[in-house]
């Protein structure tokens, strides 16, 4: 097929002339189909290969820049789609052996990772929420959760001198900060 000849071709096939379309597909068909079989596909892959190069052209039979040149698209696209197929083989490994395949997968399906995202976002959000909280408590009670939350902890003697408290009122004010900052979460619904 003559380039000037495609060239027309498409573009009487973007005006919808199905004549046109109808005579691209044979006269440039026998060169996708020597671009997917000099990839040694199997059969089944090389007719979805075919299929998608034809899709794809269609898909942007308007937008091609140089109508002329439709052949050298046609073939570009057909080696990219049929080493698309080859990449994803790869990473299939046929076996028969039933060990193998009764064998747990370590990798997370995509539902499991997006439900795993999720999840890892909601507890972001408490944790959000409880800082929010922890900061609207008074400062006494933001003083000494921090203390409290070091890491190795304190003793309650360290904590009596580093805040001024009795050693004795150390436990029962922590557990009124606990129960307030719970209150507080309880109330905004983040626990």
């Amino acid at each position: 097929m003559d380039r000037a000849d495609v060239g027309a071709l498409v573009q009487s096939a973007v005006d919808g002339d199905a004549a046109a379309w109808k005579a691209l597909v044979e006269g440039l068909s026998p060169l996708v189909w020597s671009v997917v079989r000099a990839h040694r596909l199997s059969e089944a892959d090389a007719h979805e290969v075919y299929q998608t190069v034809w899709f794809r052209f269609a898909q942007h039979l308007g937008r091609i820049r140089e109508p002329d040149k439709a052949g050298s698209w046609l073939a570009s696209t057909a080696r990219h789609e049929s080493l698309k197929v080859l990449k994803s083989l790869r990473r299939l490994t046929p076996t028969d052996d039933p060990q193998l395949l009764d064998r747990v997968s370590e990798d997370r399906t995509p539902e499991q990772s997006f439900l795993d995202l999720e999840e890892a976002a909601a507890e972001t959000e408490r944790i959000r929420h409880l800082w929010q909280e922890f900061e609207e408590l008074g400062d006494r009670c933001r003083q000494l959760l921090r203390v409290l939350m070091a890491s190795p902890p304190p003793s309650y003697q360290e904590v009596s001198a580093a805040l001024g408290i009795a050693v004795g009122s150390i436990g029962p004010l922590r557990q009124r900060c606990l129960r307030r900052l719970r209150a507080r979460l309880e109330a905004r619904g983040a626990v």
